[in-house]
């Protein structure tokens, strides 16, 4: 190296500049403001207010994992807690390895109405949408 490039870097102190960093990916689950509308609508009709929706990754169907939804009075002890405006999501641990950057909306159509998870991690899935693979 000459000696006055030696001399730029010093005196800038710096390197060259490098490509942007990739936008990290999202943590934990995402839930629409669809989802939570949905989500305090059906827990006003249980008269269920404290209560939230339990997500979980179960293995079955035609591509290997499925999702499993349910209600759940209150969490479990090693339970991933995702609230947003009052409505909680409840995944266990093991779930929450498969929905990491998952969004949870709500969406209705005139052919049909329910919620769905876009998950990032989803490598394959059926032809009838309801089992996948990572």
């Amino acid at each position: 190296m000459s000696e006055q490039a030696t001399q730029e870097t010093t005196q800038q102190g710096q390197a060259p500049a490098s490509a942007p960093a990739a936008k990290p990916a999202p943590k934990g689950i995402v839930l629409a403001d669809s989802a939570v509308r949905r989500l305090k609508e059906l827990l006003e009709q249980r008269q269920t207010p404290e209560a939230g929706l339990r997500l979980a990754v179960k293995g079955g169907g035609c591509s290997g994992l499925q999702y499993s939804m349910e209600w759940s009075e209150k969490s479990r002890e090693r339970d991933k807690i995702f609230e947003k405006d009052g409505v909680r999501v409840f995944v266990d641990p093991k779930s929450y390895l498969y929905l990491i950057g998952t969004e949870l909306v709500f969406e209705q159509t005139l052919m049909a109405s329910g919620f769905k998870l876009n998950n990032p991690n989803i490598k394959a899935s059926c032809g009838c949408g309801e089992s996948f693979s990572v």
